[in-house]
């Protein structure tokens, strides 16, 4: 197949598609299509965020629905109201020059009242987030008895963020013989529970190799220490002038924290996060999708459901908790054929993860120096210049000032004056890269090997939690954290014992962690941490002196004391 006249679709949805330049249908599309439009088998499909799946399920819906009937036939269910609206507007494209088609979207965070007045009128089409779909059903204002398609657009996302008891309480309302459409990056056990449960006999079709990456992304990463994470962001965005992109974190916290940063510095940035109301969140992206801001900070689960074209970044400030998120938010550029980045700023420890992330995702990172204050220079300096030739000149507005201009610059030569005007628009740079230091952790093995023969500048801790608690290195790292308030500190090696473990961390936050970890606890016990002995623990082997800390740690659990 190579064109869309080829999958069977009325003359009215091909002459929109050819308003929207669509010519050629994704592979996605190419499968989903026929499949659609021939057959009332439910349907599991497997494809990444950004391959077409709207118009993959959306086409066929719009031309089997019957306009002449104003009930609801086809509820299409997305995990957030931003993808909600996305494949709305989406669905009103493919249908303009349908008559009689109506497309009604449901959401949290907006008025119930005008949107059960918007179903009211009547609505073929309904697109609903979880939450608000189940509400409008107890109310006896969503009627469903009359539908014939339910989609489930990634659905995996939706039981990520807590909605499988939404769904089921959503598919138990709505007839036996409907048609299932399930849309999914990944295939969990509570998708296949789903399947099982609400879907018959269903076709499989699949685009991709589940969580892999696409081929349009580059993906590297930088290593430095855990304190320079912000620097090496700056240094990315100075290095890319014209840089579009997402940069991810894990909290929510540092999400503002960052944000707050970047705008502070100058930069066109700012955050999504769950403290904003939705008036804020909707300003904040319809900035970002005008390309008023550079750079959007979230966490994985506030950036649900963006889907914004033509990205040149994403920028991972923290690497995602589970390894499949990292495909999925590397997804988000590298769309339609272009090509697009993913960088990483990582730590030495976190070396195992990126391995594993390239074990699952197919992909293979490149690694990359922080770019210098000199190249950041000469970058800027080039851009400048590109910008000064390529911009166009408006006789007439600029004529009457001319003159004036003329006169002010007449003492000076062409070189002199070419000098003065760059200086005047890069000496910031000049002056915050003059003395730019190098964070780069060039070797991490090398650098282990150095600090096993001069000595380590961190300071070795014990911890009174480990394996018996459950207690994992991640889980460790965030008692860590929520101690500091911070995700700053520099953490180096981390053992996790039976029952308490051993982690090094630089000498500052050592100490501040002597005081503030006393107020935490971990599954039920009460946290203490002290300046271990360097010998203990080594590698999990139980020597004499870690043999003695656990007799010790023993007799404490009896109602012994231990002394800071």
């Amino acid at each position: 197949m190579s064109t869309f006249k080829e999958t069977g679709l009325k003359p009215e949805i091909l002459k929109a598609l050819d308003d929207l330049g669509f010519k050629n249908p994704t592979p996605i599309q190419e499968k989903a299509i026929p499949q659609l439009l021939e057959s009332d088998k439910d349907l599991m499909a497997l494809a990444q965020t950004g391959t077409g799946k709207t118009a993959a399920f959306g086409l066929p819906i719009i031309q089997k629905i019957d306009p002449s009937s104003k009930k609801t036939q086809a509820l299409i269910i997305a995990p957030t109201r931003e993808l909600a609206l996305q494949i709305t507007e989406d669905l009103k494209n493919f249908s303009k020059y349908i008559d009689g088609i109506n497309i009604v979207t449901v959401y949290g965070g907006s008025s119930i009242e005008n949107q059960i007045r918007d179903l009211r009128k009547g609505a073929q089409i309904v697109v609903a987030t979880p939450g608000r779909a189940k509400d409008l059903i107890n109310r006896g204002k969503l009627h469903l008895d009359q539908v014939k398609f339910v989609v489930l657009d990634e659905a995996d996302e939706m039981l990520t963020m807590g909605f499988k008891d939404d769904l089921d309480a959503i598919l138990s309302a709505t007839p036996q013989d409907k048609q299932v459409l399930l849309f999914s990056a990944t295939m969990s056990k509570e998708i296949e529970r789903i399947a099982k449960n609400y879907m018959k006999n269903a076709e499989k079709i699949s685009v991709a190799e589940i969580n892999k990456g696409a081929d349009t992304v580059e993906h590297i990463y930088h290593m430095v220490n855990a304190r320079d994470r912000y620097e090496v962001l700056k240094r990315i965005a100075d290095m890319n002038p014209d840089i579009y992109g997402i940069v991810f974190t894990r909290t929510r916290r540092e999400a503002k924290d960052v944000a707050a940063k970047l705008m502070q510095d100058g930069y066109n940035a700012d955050a999504i996060h769950g403290d904003l109301s939705q008036a804020q969140r909707d300003e904040v992206m319809k900035r970002f999708r005008n390309k008023q801001l550079q750079l959007l900070v979230a966490t994985d689960v506030a950036a649900r459901g963006i889907d914004v074209n033509n990205l040149t970044h994403v920028i991972n400030y923290n690497l995602p908790d589970q390894s499949e998120y990292y495909t999925h938010r590397s997804g988000r550029t590298g769309r339609a054929g272009k090509k697009g980045t993913s960088i990483a700023i990582i730590h030495s420890r976190e070396k195992g993860k990126l391995k594993e992330i390239e074990k699952k995702s197919g992909i293979k990172f490149r690694y990359q120096l922080v770019p210098s204050g000199e190249e950041i220079c000469s970058r800027q300096v080039l851009s400048l210049s590109d910008k000064i030739v390529n911009t166009q000149v408006d006789e007439t507005q600029i004529e009457p000032f001319l003159e004036a201009i003329y006169k002010k610059f007449e003492n000076l030569d062409r070189e002199e004056l070419i000098k003065r005007f760059v200086s005047a628009e890069f000496n910031r740079f000049l002056d915050y890269y003059k003395n730019a230091r190098d964070i780069n952790i060039v070797d991490d093995h090398k650098d282990r090997k150095r600090n096993k023969k001069g000595g380590s500048n961190l300071t070795r801790m014990f911890l009174n939690v480990g394996k018996k608690e459950n207690l994992t290195p991640l889980r460790l790292i965030g008692i860590i954290n929520n101690a500091l308030d911070n995700g700053n500190a520099e953490i180096g090696k981390i053992e996790v014992l039976k029952n308490f473990s051993f982690f090094e961390i630089e000498p500052k936050a050592a100490q501040q962690l002597l005081t503030k970890i006393k107020s935490q606890t971990f599954e039920g016990r009460n946290l203490s941490v002290e300046i271990a002995n360097p010998k203990d623990g080594e590698e999990g082997k139980k020597n004499k002196s870690s043999k003695k800390r656990e007799r010790k740690d023993r007799n404490r659990r009896k109602g012994g004391r231990r002394r800071f």
